[in-house]
């Protein structure tokens, strides 16, 4: 399934489904019939009340792909397409090419990639696909005068998809592509910055849209970070899980304090453990990790014991 939140009418989104439709791959494309910049995973659109619309709609260049116009979020079109209600579940879900890079933590916030991770969610594996604007890498408003390479992410993503499918479930990727040729791109795994970069549109009435680009003033990332190596010209990949629960990063242990020679019982928490008055939060930064059971019984410490 192809969705984005560009629009179905997006350059994006039809250069990647012509190329997709090249591939053995059966493709469907369920997308917003609007723009749903910023719109991370949200279900907005989904009314009680009101039917969820939907229209059959046409791909240039690929006359073979089943393509629906759905007026609601690329989350929501997911969550429709995992849920059968364009046919049987899809396996993956691929999402954009999203006009501007989206990289770092500011990936929360990213349409395109809140669809990757809604079918993560809901036990499919995604690949968001975002392509930056300039060599530079920076977002231009829409109607800018650049010029955008939407074969070279398209044919990176279709090198990709092999990766994705033979993964585990719920795999999902983040590609960013460079401004650049393919010829001239190399694939890099990259780490997310601190924070990177996405953009918004947010619908004002009878005054039109607003569109906005929110980036970290920062000077430097860190190196092996994809805003740093995307700067550089490379193509980035990472690997996302969506929701993980925060454990602290080191198992419990049992310390001979050097000076006195007696032992220390370091606590942490750990899953069906009782709340402790010990107990810190993890830092998040640290490790974010699915939590695991611990076998942890009672056992009476002998001070005189090796602590190992």
């Amino acid at each position: 399934m192809v969705t984005n939140d560009d629009g179905i009418t997006s350059e994006g989104l039809q250069t990647l489904v012509r190329h997709l439709a090249r591939t053995e791959h059966d493709v469907v494309v369920i997308a917003p019939d609007s723009d749903w910049s910023g719109a991370g995973a949200s279900l907005q659109g989904w009314d009680a009340i009101a039917d969820v619309r939907s229209e059959l709609v046409t791909i240039d260049g690929a006359p073979g792909v089943e393509a629906w116009a759905v007026s609601g979020s690329p989350a929501l079109t997911v969550m429709l397409g995992r849920l059968g209600a364009f046919g049987p579940a899809f396996d993956l879900i691929v999402s954009g090419i999203n006009a501007g890079a989206n990289t770092g933590n500011s990936i929360l916030h990213s349409g395109t990639v809140g669809a990757a991770l809604t079918a993560q969610n809901f036990g499919g594996s995604g690949l968001a696909v975002s392509v930056a604007a300039t060599s530079g890498n920076e977002w231009v408003p829409p109607g800018t005068d650049v010029t955008w390479f939407w074969d070279a992410a398209a044919e990176l993503a279709v090198e990709l998809l092999p990766l994705v499918v033979e993964a585990p479930e719920r795999t999902v990727l983040n590609l960013n592509v460079p401004a650049r040729p393919r010829n001239e791109i190399e694939v890099r795994w990259a780490r997310l910055a601190t924070f990177g970069q996405t953009r918004a549109a947010i619908q004002r009435g009878d005054d039109g849209r607003l569109n906005f680009d929110v980036e970290a003033d920062e000077p430097e990332f860190a190196p092996d970070s994809d805003k740093t190596l995307l700067r550089a010209g490379f193509a980035t990949i990472t690997s996302l899980v969506g929701l993980a629960e925060a454990w602290s990063e080191h198992p419990p242990a049992v310390e001979r304090d050097a000076a006195a020679g007696t032992p220390h019982l370091h606590t942490r928490i750990v899953p069906g453990a009782s709340l402790h008055e010990v107990h810190r939060i993890p830092d998040a930064s640290r490790s974010l990790r699915s939590a695991f059971l611990v076998d942890t019984p009672t056992v009476a410490v002998d001070p005189s014991a090796d602590p190992s």
